[in-house]
């Protein structure tokens, strides 16, 4: 049988005080396309840095392709992409190319001549996100939904097996929104990377997902999003309070 790249095991985390999650259980399998919705200061952010090991669960523990996250090796198997708004100096002096080869900065050297090979890689990764034709163009110059793309292909370079987004949409004008979450779509389907993303973007992203989790500070719903419906008002209340309509439509509930 083969183990879930993600394995969340009774998980807890306090900060200080605030429980900020409490018992976590949660498996993400290969192929999984995972939206996790819930509202602000719900805990999905700390769920992301516990997923990506930048932080310890105060209980519980997460096993990453198998193996116990203390003793996981293989970081670049999971790629990450941050909120832009949160993470990037737009007047950064660098080239599209420049931003995506920092991908492999482990492997290469941030400011030494960029090997064939490399530019090879920097030109598959660009292509995955459809932005190979602005290679040589400044970082700085693109729009907010363009260096997104630029981001996620800077991640690709280093073949990830998993790619976990925080808010991804941040910054794209309304219009591009659908396309951007068709591209995660193509890259989940025909890259077969598996996808977990924490967004507010219900409605678009909903064609889109296998999976939901519906977090607040514990999971209220995870599973095949065309089960929510089975989700009890209750658990809806104690999920989202008063904004439950906002998932009106989310396997196959007009709630």
């Amino acid at each position: 049988m083969v183990a879930p790249l993600i394995d969340i095991q009774d998980i807890s985390f306090d900060y200080e005080e605030t429980k900020a999650l409490d018992h976590i259980s949660m498996k993400v399998e290969e192929g999984d396309f995972l939206a996790i919705l819930g509202p602000n200061g719900s805990g999905k952010s700390t769920l992301l840095k516990i997923m990506l090991g930048l932080i310890k669960p105060s209980k519980g523990k997460i096993e990453l392709f198998g193996v116990d996250s203390k003793s996981f090796k293989n970081r670049e198997w999971i790629g990450y992409v941050s909120q832009k708004s949160n993470s990037f100096n737009s007047g950064f002096p660098a080239t599209v190319k420049e931003v995506v080869a920092g991908g492999l900065v482990k492997k290469t050297g941030l400011f030494h001549r960029m090997p064939k090979k490399t530019y090879e890689q920097v030109v598959e990764a660009l292509e995955a996100v459809s932005m190979e034709a602005f290679i040589d163009r400044s970082i700085s110059e693109l729009s907010g939904g363009q260096q997104q793309r630029i981001f996620i292909a800077r991640a690709l370079i280093a073949k990830p097996k998993v790619l976990i987004l925080d808010e991804p949409t941040v910054g794209i004008d309304h219009e591009n929104v659908q396309a951007f979450y068709d591209m995660l779509a193509r890259l989940n389907q025909d890259k077969n990377i598996t996808m977990v993303l924490v967004t507010h973007d219900v409605d678009t992203v909903t064609d889109r997902i296998t999976h939901v989790a519906c977090l607040n500070q514990t999971i209220h719903f995870h599973g095949y999003k065309e089960q929510l419906h089975t989700m009890s008002d209750e658990k809806r209340e104690a999920w989202y309070g008063h904004s439950v309509r906002k998932i009106h439509h989310i396997g196959g509930s007009h709630t």
